[in-house]
């Protein structure tokens, strides 16, 4: 089973930028998807943004979409989560996820194989 381990979590200002990464623990292929979720106090774990990694097709929540990158990095074996214009409803933990294997049913969290430990973002108003 692929480990991932999140980092870049922090204490930003409303309007700041923040980037995440994601270590794997062995290469993957191309066939795989890898999607970024959190969950802030009190709430269910929320989609956040997808990539299938073999093509790098992304997709995002209505939330995020102009504001949060995803992206990756094959060599380094990290995936990445660019954030930008962070506002307080932002404030949650994040988490990394894989599965192996790619479809349309991106969204949902019962579909990820593997999961990070999480990385607390909070945003400060």
């Amino acid at each position: 089973q692929v480990q991932l381990v999140e980092s870049g979590g922090g204490l930003v200002q409303a309007g700041d930028s923040l980037r995440l990464s994601c270590v794997f623990s062995r290469d993957i292929f191309n066939s795989y998807a890898l999607a970024w979720f959190r969950q802030a106090p009190g709430k269910e774990r929320e989609f956040v943004t997808h990539i299938s990694w073999g093509v790098s097709t992304t997709h995002y929540a209505d939330s995020v979409k102009g504001r949060f990158t995803i992206s990756g990095d094959n060599a380094k074996r990290t995936l990445y989560l660019q954030m930008d214009s962070l506002k307080p409803e932002g404030t949650a933990v994040y988490y990394c996820a894989l599965r192996y294997h790619d479809d349309q049913n991106y969204a949902d969290l019962t579909d990820y194989d593997s999961w990070g430990q999480g990385t607390q973002v909070t945003v400060s108003s």
